[in-house]
């Protein structure tokens, strides 16, 4: 086999590639893959890897964030540092379904089913639990779906949303997410300092609340959770912070207690249903009593012969005696008791079928029992009977349920630390939420009965579920706020992104830490569940949005494992979501959504760039290729139209832009919102000048970035410029977006012989925009031209409208106007009146017509009467045809130049003897020296310079020719004059007297604006005549600082309909 190795290749440095070490030498490479049988393509091998490679490097591939096990190594084990980091090892149990179940069977199911059960009913809250389960199962399917869709590093639902959706909604939805989740924790600690204080050791209660009713008892339990909430959040940081393999144990203890509460719940249903607990509750009529302040149910007992009061009595009435006065409706109704936990058969499922909802302080009335109550009675010793602490109503149970099935993004979230996340997500979510689903519903008819063998063991259950879930918040939200801060797309946050060595997140622990105190410190705990719920269902919602998104825009790289989903139940999902967060709280979700978008608009604005082949791009795609076939439906409208700008620039050796003034004029144009094409030529061949092209395509976008364009950039390679611009002309754009504009320099120096191919590509693009019905912008002195820092504070943008173009003359000062640069300067337009015409009734014409389109301009009609052709036009004119012959023979081989350049010699000295014979000797020697000095060959140099000097001799000579019979002929002299002189081209003395005429004008009138626009004339129909062209837009535009020349499309481009 040919060993190529021993060839060195060109010296082209290689873009490097992630699977090759960039590193190796050459010699390095040949025995790598000698012998290999790759010698055919060993030459690409930076950029494109052998097989082999690639697939190892897959292989081998590690998450982002280092998990728990590599934590637990590094703990136990010094030199663990220093090896090479493994893959993480939790499964689907350990990893995602453990975590869920903590997670959902938390506090809510313990300390709020009851209260929900009652106030909401059964069918009410059966109502709740499937609307609430509905919509975490269904964003569980758009989950799986996503996560199925290739390796999810650490991030979880975050890494799901900012690849499915982009940075900016990824980093929004994922900072939303990360907040609930840290809201979530401090939730938890509420609940298990609830738990403590009220049911285990009421003692330890640092604000003593015995004695104390109403707010102050509130006010006392608040405080109370506030100090042994901070006190538990500061225990449960520095356990994660020491280590999570201490969190994992930890977990699987409380979540044992969790589950044997649950059977113990389900053992009391088996118990209550033939054997119900004594659970006495004191009734007065159909009032519930407190049970603080007496303690015998009766409001008198017999003991011996004596009838004696009891403390109920006391609290009703102002003596213990029998003829004291009482409250009256104590003295109406009478008192009775009551089992608080009749049992499963007692019918008590009947009585609340249907919802009660109470307004604040209510007395609790039991349905079912008779009480005489006087409607006109005021209310008394209200303190005595059992009040609801809060209005009641459906959405607000909605909003305090729903934080309990919020666990479903546990086990995602620790997506850096599974073995397999694609497959862990799915099936353990899934299996989480159907099993704690069943829970839940069945807790509608079993929680309201004790646990069997003794109530201590829901009590330590829910104590236990709610100190497991508060340290997986603390453990899963910081590995969220890492992930975001380690993407870089919120730059203040990327502090947060660092650890300790392995990888574990102690700033982001920190500030976990924080904001969860201050969810503490609001100490209420359905205060805080309505927070947490918008958080968790923005999250959700965007979830669905994702696979929705995802599945209808059928993208090639969507291909999931999990099949089982569909783009109408992630939209269902996505409505659940917004439903419920309305739901829950109308105003806490517009808060929510305004975070959110506050963030969205942080990180569009200053945020990381980051492409990650989201959706919203597929959206962008999508959308562009339909509203691209929907304008080759036809031309727009007159009302549509408006001006997309071809800008033509010029690129320096360099490849630098050399008038970025031009981009200055066109960001100042943008008013119409339309499309802009910056386009630039280099002259070569794609293959050799690809990499100028690249570099003057930078050099264009950093100027656009410069000067607010907003647009696209295209560098076109060409054998020679003009083909290169005719190519953009013809080429630009993509169907119906296409460019109606071209923008170009007015070419400078066009006089000079170096500058001539300058000019001749300038009038092929104006007969080319002409042929393509194109409307063409010419900037003259584009230097003099503000940029967009400066402000004009007065002056005036001068309309020069001669002949109508469709109204591109009328539309661009209006556009101009919209720019902060001349927003201060006023428009006069001004209009050419001829003999015949009325010049008083094209004023008030062009008034009507402006007021009609809706302009605000001064106008004027300048008349322009017949005038005799000036010496000084033919002056111009016959330099001009000189000029043009002069440069015709330049073109021509040495010695035919030499000989024509002798032949006018002999012919103007002998005119200039008969004019000046004291002349002759100095301009005869010079000439005589030039020409035909020597006899020795001339230079090309020598020839250009001698040529320049018969010319000025020439125009000199005829220019005083035609000055004296100028003066001394009559009119008919001198129309037969002209006729002799410029027998060749009459109409360009016709064309020069006509510019020359219109300049007087235009800088009388317009010599102090700080624009004029005016009309472009026509280019010639044939090419003998384009630098007698230039020099009629050169005479036309002289004495103006700032010109505009404009050519219409030759389409209408307003209109005064509306």
């Amino acid at each position: 086999m040919f060993n190529s190795c021993m060839f060195t290749g060109d010296a082209t440095s290689k873009e490097s590639s992630p699977f090759i070490n960039s590193s190796t030498s050459d010699v390095e490479k040949c025995q790598q893959y000698d012998g290999k049988n790759m010698a055919l393509f060993e030459e690409e091998m930076d950029t494109s890897p052998m097989v082999s490679s690639l697939l190892s490097s897959l292989a081998n591939y590690s998450n982002l964030t280092q998990g728990s096990k590599e934590h637990e190594e590094a703990e136990n084990n010094e030199e663990a540092r220093k090896k090479t980091v493994q893959a993480p090892r939790m499964g689907t149990i350990m990893g995602v379904y453990l975590p869920c179940m903590q997670n959902i069977l938390g506090v809510i199911l313990f300390l709020r089913m009851t209260w929900l059960v009652g106030i909401g009913g059964v069918l009410g809250t059966f109502t709740i639990v499937f609307m609430c389960c509905s919509t975490t199962m269904l964003t569980a399917i758009s989950m799986s779906a996503i996560a199925t869709n290739g390796v999810v590093p650490a991030g979880g639902s975050y890494y799901m949303i900012s690849r499915s959706l982009g940075p900016e909604f990824g980093g929004a939805v994922g900072i939303c997410f990360y907040l609930g989740t840290t809201f979530a924790g401090a939730m938890y600690i509420l609940g298990c300092i609830e738990i403590l204080l009220i049911y285990i050791v009421p003692a330890a209660a640092i604000f003593k609340m015995e004695g104390l009713e109403g707010a102050e008892a509130e006010a006392a339990l608040l405080n109370n959770m506030r100090v042994y909430g901070t006190i538990v959040l500061s225990f449960m940081a520095l356990v994660v912070f020491v280590g999570v393999k201490y969190v994992n144990k930890l977990a699987l203890v409380f979540l044992a207690c969790v589950i044997l509460s649950i059977l113990a719940v389900y053992a009391g249903v088996i118990k209550t249903s033939f054997d119900p607990p004594d659970f006495p509750v004191c009734v007065l009529g159909n009032r519930t009593l407190a049970s603080k302040g007496f303690d015998i149910c009766a409001k008198t007992i017999e003991r011996g012969n004596a009838t004696l009061t009891t403390k109920l009595w006391r609290a009703f009435c102002d003596s213990e005696f029998l003829n004291a006065t009482c409250d009256e409706y104590f003295t109406s109704n009478n008192v009775s008791q009551i089992q608080g936990i009749p049992g499963i058969t007692s019918g008590i499922l009947a009585e609340n079928l249907f919802s009660t909802f109470m307004e604040k302080n209510s007395i609790l009335e039991k349905r079912g029992i008779p009480a005489v109550l006087d409607p006109e009675a005021p209310e008394t010793n209200t303190n005595r009977y059992v009040l609801t602490d809060i209005t009641s109503f459906f959405t607000l149970l909605v909003g305090i349920y729903f934080p309990s099935v919020t666990g479903i993004m546990a086990g995602s979230n620790r997506s850096g630390d599974l073995q397999d996340a694609q497959k862990s997500i799915p099936i353990g979510t899934i299996l989480a939420i159907t099993t704690t689903s069943i829970i839940c519903v069945d807790g509608n008819l079993v929680i309201g009965t004790l646990a069997w063998p003794s109530p201590w063991v829901i009590v330590f259950g829910s104590f236990f579920s709610t100190c497991g879930a508060g340290l997986q918040s603390l453990t899963g939200a910081p590995r969220l706020l890492q992930a975001i801060a380690r993407d870089g797309i919120i730059p203040f946050l990327r502090v947060f992104g660092h650890g300790k060595a392995n990888g574990e997140p102690t700033w982001a622990l920190l500030l976990t830490a924080c904001i969860c105190e201050s969810g503490i410190l609001i100490a209420s705990l359905d205060a805080v569940a309505p927070i947490l719920s918008m958080f968790f269902l923005m999250c959700y919602m965007f979830v669905n949005l994702a696979c929705a998104l995802q599945t209808l825009l059928r993208t090639p790289n969507w291909r999931p494992r999990f099949k089982f989903y569909h783009w109408a139940l992630s939209l269902l999902g996505m409505s659940l979501c917004l439903t419920l967060m309305f739901l829950c709280s109308w105003y806490y979700a517009i808060v929510a959504m305004v975070i959110a978008s506050c963030i969205y608009k942080y990180i569009e604005f200053c945020g990381a760039e980051k492409e990650w082949g989201d959706g919203i791009r597929g959206i962008s795609l999508s959308a562009a290729r339909y509203a691209l076939m929907r304008l080759e439906e036809g031309p727009p409208h007159t009302k549509n139209w408006r001006p997309q700008i071809l800008v033509l620039m010029s690129l320096d050796a360099e490849q630098n832009v050399e008038q970025p003034r031009l981009l200055s004029l066109t960001s100042q144009l943008k008013a119409g919102k339309g499309l802009t094409i910056v386009g630039a030529c280099v002259e070569g061949t794609y293959l050799n000048n690809q990499p100028q092209a690249q570099e003057g395509d930078q050099s264009l976008r950093k100027l656009m970035e410069v000067e607010k364009v907003k647009g696209f950039s295209q560098v076109v390679i060409s054998s020679n410029l003009r083909d290169a611009t005719s190519h953009l002309i013809q080429a630009g754009g993509l169907g119906g977006l296409r460019h109606n504009t071209v923008l170009v320099s007015y070419p400078k120096n066009w006089k000079q012989a170096e500058e001539h191919h300058r000019c001749r590509n300038f009038i092929e693009v104006v007969r080319e925009t002409t042929a393509a019905r194109l409307a063409l912008l010419v900037t003259k002195n584009i230097s003099a031209y503000p940029s967009n820092g400066e402000r004009f504070t007065e002056g005036h943008i001068d309309v020069w409208w001669i002949v109508h173009d469709g109204g591109m003359l009328m539309l661009l000062p209006f556009l101009l106007r919209q720019h902060k640069v001349w927003r201060k300067c006023k428009i006069r337009i001004f209009t050419v009146a001829q003999m015949d015409d009325n010049s008083i009734q094209m004023k008030k014409d062009l008034m009507t017509f402006l007021y009609h389109l809706r302009f605000d301009a001064e106008v004027e009609v300048v008349e322009m009467h017949e005038s005799d052709i000036s010496a000084y036009t033919y002056e111009k004119t016959l330099m001009m045809e000189q000029r043009s012959q002069i440069l015709k023979e330049m073109h021509l081989t040495k010695n035919e130049r030499e000989r024509e350049i002798q032949s006018i010699t002999d012919v103007s000295r002998g005119s200039i003897r008969r004019k000046n014979p004291s002349n002759l000797h100095p301009q005869r020697s010079i000439a005589e020296e030039s020409v035909g000095g020597g006899g020795e060959e001339k230079s090309e140099e020598e020839v250009a310079a001698v040529s320049h000097f018969v010319l000025c001799a020439i125009i000199h000579q005829v220019c005083d020719f035609v000055l004296v019979f100028h003066l001394k002929t009559s009119h008919s002299q001198k129309k037969s004059l002209q006729y002799g002189v410029s027998f060749r081209n009459q109409s360009n003395v016709r064309r020069m007297h006509h510019a020359q005429k219109l300049n007087e004008v235009i800088v009388k009138k317009s010599q102090e604006a700080k624009l004029v626009l005016l009309n472009m004339p026509g280019p010639p129909k044939n090419r003998t005549g384009e630098e007698n062209y230039m020099e009629f837009l050169e005479v036309l535009t002289e004495g103006l600082n700032r010109v505009l020349l404009v050519r219409g499309g030759g389409r209408e481009v307003i209109t005064i309909y509306s």
